[in-house]
């Protein structure tokens, strides 16, 4: 059982840009869908983008559909999410995972994103 490693989050200013990267273990990468959650004060940890095995499906909440954007590199291993036009609401720690249902239990200690003046 080996963590997710997140990174990239910060302070940014609104209207801001951040890209977050996820460093995934090979057992739990693989031949799987990924995804971005985000956990805040205000809400529980929801899922805000998935992304295929293949990358070619993408989905996303709608608070961030137009904003954010997710991609993976299978030949790393690692998911990325590229997030633009940040809004205040955007704080929150952001983790990667399988999506539900296959999300494991492994999680990564998240990586912090700021969004504020």
């Amino acid at each position: 059982q080996v963590p997710l490693v997140e990174s990239g989050g910060g302070l940014v200013q609104p209207g801001g840009s951040l890209t977050l990267s996820c460093a995934a273990s090979a057992s739990i990468f693989s031949n799987y869908a990924m995804a971005w959650f985000r956990q805040s004060s205000e809400k529980e940890r929801e899922v805000v983008a998935t992304i295929t095995a293949g990358g070619n499906i993408k989905n996303y909440q709608p608070n961030v559909e137009g904003r954010f954007t997710i991609s993976r590199d299978n030949g790393k291993n690692m998911v990325y999410l590229q997030m633009n036009s940040l809004k205040p609401e955007d704080t929150a720690i952001y983790y990667c995972n399988r999506p539900p249902p296959w999300t494991q239990n492994s999680w990564g200690q998240g990586t912090q994103v700021t969004v504020s003046s």
